[in-house]
């Protein structure tokens, strides 16, 4: 069917040189044109990938902000009010609460290297103190306080022991000081798994525990008094 002007539906009518009017295809003229525009001299200001992502990005935000802001009693500034009030109440219960603290693993070893005398942990442990590393100060110094223990016969020796087994296996055998062991073992988990920092008072009871284990004998009778300082 031909239009009025005298082209087809489906053709585009250009003219040549000679001023000769000529039909082409209309999907031959679209393709002809894609190709031409597709040419590197067309693009050479275009944004590049990471300028388009980043204007994606930040329209999302926009439609974000307006849509929350819409939806929000008293628009963009009760929006705002919104959001301080949940950022105050996460730093409070951060400030609060502490970093989360994670679960001792199971596999977690007291010794995770080669054997050692409590002299050399003892070593380690004032080596890290004097550099103010207090998390692998007192590492170092609850090792200490159960190398010590097993030279002493105190503890039998045990591959794998944690620092929880290792407080209440003394704790039975030195009674008077359960709780303090108990109290080292927590400390020692932690700032080993559970993302906690020790300070210089943490290690100085640990220090204490030490020395004053160190000059605690057990009472061999079994009573109920199971140290004798």
């Amino acid at each position: 069917m031909s239009t009025a002007g005298g082209t087809t539906a489906a053709s585009l009518r250009v003219r040549t040189a000679d001023d000769v009017p000529v039909d082409i295809p209309r999907a031959p003229a679209r393709e002809a044109a894609e190709r031409e525009l597709s040419k590197p001299m067309y693009h050479e200001n275009d944004p590049s990938f990471l300028e388009r992502a980043i204007d994606r990005f930040w329209e999302w935000v926009t439609d974000l902000f307006e849509a929350a802001s819409g939806a929000s009693p008293g628009g963009a500034v009760g929006l705002v009010v919104i959001v301080l009030l949940v950022v105050l109440l996460a730093a409070g219960l951060w400030l609060r609460l502490g970093t989360p603290r994670r679960a001792p693993s199971p596999e977690g070893h007291l010794f995770d290297d080669g054997p050692r005398s409590a002299a050399e942990h003892r070593a380690a442990a004032e080596t890290h103190a004097a550099a103010q590393r207090w998390n692998q100060a007192v590492q170092e110094r609850m090792r200490a306080v159960v190398r010590s223990l097993e030279e002493r016969a105190l503890l039998d020796p045990r591959p794998g022991r944690t620092a929880d087994e290792a407080a209440a296996e003394a704790g039975h055998t030195l009674p008077g000081h359960a709780d303090r062991l108990r109290a080292a073992a927590r400390k020692f988990d932690d700032v080993t798994y559970g993302g906690r920092t020790a300070d210089e008072p943490a290690y100085q009871r640990l220090t204490e525990l030490d020395a004053d284990l160190e000059r605690t004998k057990p009472l061999l009778s079994g009573a109920s008094q199971g140290a004798a300082e």
